[in-house]
C-alpha cells in the first residue's frame, strides 16, 4: 500500500489506500474453526485457548497463513484483537489476501472498472484513522464478501509495523458511502466501544429522497424491529428499538430532494426504513424496494461525524465531502 501521502490543512496524514485484488467469495467449508472474540486479547494466546492445542501447532497455522482476523490473513503471533474481531482457521494456506479457490467459489477477475475505489484517508493521528468509504464497500468482512474497509487500512497501518492494526468502532451501510473511523490502540478502542453512542455527538448524512417532500424541515420518530429476511420495518410496538431521525431539505426538483440528515439513535437501516415509511424512499435503496435510481448507488452518505476522545475529552470532528453526483442532480435548481 505505498502511496503518497500529502499534508492536510490540520496537519494530520492523508492519502489513498491502494485499490486492493477483486473481491473473492468463500463459503464456511473453506474453514475448519470461525471464532468471535469477546475481549481485547493477544492473537497466540487467544488461539491455544481456543484450539486446546499445542503453542508449536498455533504459531506453524501462522506461519503457514492459515489464520485470518476480519478477512485479512495475519501471520504475527503477537497481533492484538479487539472485542468482536472475527478470526477464521482456513484449511488451506491462503496466499496474498485471496481465499484458496474452489469449483464453489472461483470467478473470473472482474474488469478494472468495476473494482472498487481506492479508500481516501481523511483524517489520521496517533489514536485515530478515518476514511471516506465509497458505496459498495463493506465496513468489515462477510461470509460472501471478503474485501471490505477494515481490511485496506490494516494493510495501510502495517506499513509502520507488523502488529498496527485498527479497530472498528462503528459500521455503516456496504451501500452507503463516507465517514468510517477506526482506533488504532486497543486503551482507545475499548474506552470508547463500551460507550461509543454516549460518545458521539453527531451523525450527519446527506441522502438523495424520492419525490418532494411537504414538510421541508422535521423529527421522525418510530419503532424499529427486523425480520427474519434481515428487513427492517416501521412497528406500533413500543418495545421496539426506538429511532428519532431530523431531515432538513436543502436542494429539490420535480422528482428528487437533497436532505441533510442528523440522527440521535444509530439504529440498523434506521434513516432509509424511516424515509421509505413517509413515503419518501432513498433512491437507488432496492432492499427497501426503490427502483435502482438516478446514481446509480444508494442516495445515502455519511458526511460527518463528532465524537469525545475518551481521555482527553476533546471533539474530534471527520467529515466527507457529498458525492458530486449528489450535487449535479440538483445543478439546475
Amino acid at each position: 500500500m505505498r502511496n503518497a501521502k500529502t499534508p492536510a490543512p490540520n496537519g494530520k496524514r492523508t492519502g489513498q489506500v491502494r485499490d486492493k485484488k477483486p473481491v473473492k467469495k468463500y463459503g464456511d467449508e473453506l474453514f475448519t474453526a470461525v471464532y468471535k472474540v469477546n475481549k481485547s486479547d493477544v492473537l497466540l494466546e487467544f488461539l491455544l485457548r481456543k484450539c486446546n492445542t499445542s503453542r508449536n501447532n498455533v504459531k506453524s497455522l501462522l506461519s503457514r497463513r492459515q489464520v485470518l482476523v476480519n478477512g485479512s490473513v495475519v501471520t504475527q503471533f503477537d497481533f492484538p484483537l479487539g472485542k468482536d474481531d472475527e478470526v477464521k482457521l482456513a484449511k488451506k494456506s491462503v496466499q496474498g489476501n485471496v481465499m484458496p479457490k474452489t469449483a464453489r467459489t472461483e470467478q473470473k477477475p472482474r474488469k478494472k472498472a468495476d473494482r472498487p475505489t481506492p479508500v481516501k484517508i481523511i483524517y489520521e493521528d496517533d489514536d485515530f484513522i478515518a476514511i471516506d468509504k465509497p458505496a459498495g464497500l463493506l465496513s468489515v468482512e462477510s461470509d460472501t464478501e471478503y474485501e471490505c474497509a477494515f481490511s485496506h487500512v490494516l494493510e495501510y497501518l502495517q506499513e509502520s509495523g507488523k502488529t498496527a492494526r485498527p479497530y472498528i468502532l462503528h459500521r455503516i451501510d456496504k451501500e452507503t458511502s463516507g465517514v468510517l473511523v477506526f482506533a488504532k490502540n486497543p486503551k482507545v478502542y475499548s474506552a470508547l466501544k463500551l460507550h461509543w453512542n454516549e460518545c458521539v455527538t453527531l451523525r450527519e448524512y446527506h441522502a438523495v429522497a424520492e419525490g418532494v417532500f411537504e414538510n421541508k424541515q422535521d423529527t421522525i420518530t418510530s419503532y424499529l424491529k427486523e425480520n427474519v429476511n434481515n428487513l427492517v420495518y416501521v412497528t406500533q410496538d413500543r418495545t421496539a428499538q426506538k429511532a428519532v431521525t431530523q431531515y432538513k431539505v436543502i436542494k429539490e426538483n420535480a422528482q428528487y430532494s437533497l436532505l441533510r440528515v442528523q440522527i440521535e439513535t444509530g439504529k440498523k437501516n434506521q434513516i432509509r426504513v424511516q424515509l421509505k415509511s413517509i413515503g419518501h424512499g432513498i433512491v437507488g435503496d432496492e432492499k427497501y424496494g426503490e427502483k435502482k435510481g438516478p446514481l446509480g448507488r444508494l442516495g445515502l452518505h455519511a458526511s460527518k461525524l463528532s465524537f469525545i476522545h475518551p481521555f482527553t475529552k476533546a471533539e474530534i470532528t471527520l467529515s466527507a465531502g457529498v458525492p458530486a453526483s449528489f450535487r449535479t442532480l440538483f445543478q439546475n435548481t
